[in-house]
Formats: structure tokens, sequence, C-alpha cells
């Protein structure tokens, strides 16, 4: 009967080297996040876009209201 030692290890090694590569992927992910709050202009990095802060979604007035 054949050992199955040798490939419960081999996947013990591709778990490890795969949380590796997770654990890596994360610290990038946050040094990116760091410096886009360093580079966006007034220093703090916010989900909302400025240009459509105040615009309600839905029906318009018409125009003749708008007078």
């Amino acid at each position: 009967m054949a050992k199955p030692g040798r490939a419960t290890q081999s996947k013990r090694n591709r778990e490890l080297a795969k949380q590796d590569r997770q654990k890596d992927k994360e610290e990038r992910r946050e040094e990116r996040k760091k410096q886009k709050i360093q580079t966006s202009p007034d220093g703090d990095f916010s989900e909302e876009d400025p240009d459509l802060i105040g615009i309600i979604p839905g029906p318009q007035k018409p125009w003749d209201a708008l007078e």
C-alpha cells in the first residue's frame, strides 16, 4: 500500500505558498490605498465623486419650472 505522506506534505507546501501570496497581495493593496490617500489633492480619499455631490437621482424638474 502506498503512503500518502508525500502528497500531504506537497499539499501543505502549496497551501503555505498560497497563504504567502495572499498576504503579499493584501500588503500591496494596503500600500496602494495609503499612496492614494497621500497623493489625493485634498489629502482625504473619499468614495464619493466631488462632481456628483448634491445631485439627486431620479426624475428632474421640467425646464419651465426652473424659471
